[in-house]
């Protein structure tokens, strides 16, 4: 019973994770790991797991925890027509490709390592965010050639190191192509499938047998994260996607930006210090 009892703190800590990822993703088409990331990684660190694994760990629970998000995002965006699958065709294949060699990448990093690359990338994508330059375009629709093939393959690796579901590098993207606010979100969270999938299976393999994980892990997945994190997010995706319908553009960027700011500038600080 008293080992129970340690746990509880922990089970608490992962279904309010769960409930705030799950509400982001429907809400932002992030997928939720800008917050089970960050949060697992410190939970690792309290229950004492190896600082060289540890955003390993996080990184691929949050992705095993995006797959079932992910769906339960598309469906509600798909439901008011905000997903471009004619854009996902075009660029699937590309994410896919890029999401198991930045897995593969990743699995060769230290904690350290991991943990600013979701930093800068997240500060730069943030400020972009806040900043009142939402009109600005690179161009008037998804360009051809190798210019439209790099962005999905960019996407999806940064995704698979950051452990996220793409919305936070895909959303900007769309953007900036002249695709709308509502609309890139809805497509971003069919994106996330697309990037956890492989990412998720990619990390279980890469970590498997590793002598330093701990109890209850499949490679570097933590079943246990996985189990409290994922029902949570599905239940709450649909909410998030409810609201985000009710929001203002504008309103919707800049709650984007400024939760992403704060997030990255901490993971920053960390890293730094680890460093």
């Amino acid at each position: 019973m008293e080992g129970w009892m340690e746990l509880l703190p922990l089970a608490v800590a992962m279904l309010a994770t769960g409930v705030a990822a799950g509400v982001l993703a429907g809400l932002l088409g992030v997928g939720g790991g800008i917050v089970i990331v960050p949060v697992l990684e410190i939970t690792l660190g309290v229950m004492g797991v190896d600082p060289a694994i540890r955003m390993h760990i996080a990184v691929a629970t949050s992705l095993s925890t995006i797959i079932l998000t992910s769906i339960s995002s598309t469906r509600a965006h798909h439901r008011r027509g905000a997903v471009d699958f004619g854009l996902a065709r075009a660029w699937g294949l590309y994410i896919l490709g890029g999401a198991v060699a930045g897995t593969v990448l990743a699995s060769q990093l230290d904690s350290s390592a991991l943990s600013l690359i979701f930093a800068v990338v997240a500060i730069v994508v943030a400020v972009k965010m806040v900043l009142p330059v939402g009109d600005v375009r690179l161009s008037d629709g998804v360009p051809a050639g190798l210019a439209g093939k790099l962005p999905p393959v960019f996407i999806g690796g940064l995704s698979c190191m950051m452990g996220i579901g793409g919305g936070t590098l895909s959303v900007p993207a769309q953007t900036m192509m002249g695709i709308p606010m509502h609309r890139a979100v809805g497509t971003s969270a069919l994106f996330g499938l697309l990037i956890a999938l492989p990412g998720a299976v990619t990390y279980v393999v890469t970590g498997w047998g590793d002598p330093r994980l701990p109890v209850g892990n499949l490679g570097y997945v933590s079943l246990l994260g996985l189990c409290l994190i994922a029902p949570m997010t599905v239940l709450t995706a649909p909410l998030g996607a409810k609201l985000a319908h009710k929001l203002s553009q504008r309103h919707l960027t800049l709650a984007f930006g400024v939760f992403l700011l704060v997030v990255a500038v901490r993971m920053l600080y960390r890293a730094l210090m680890a460093g």
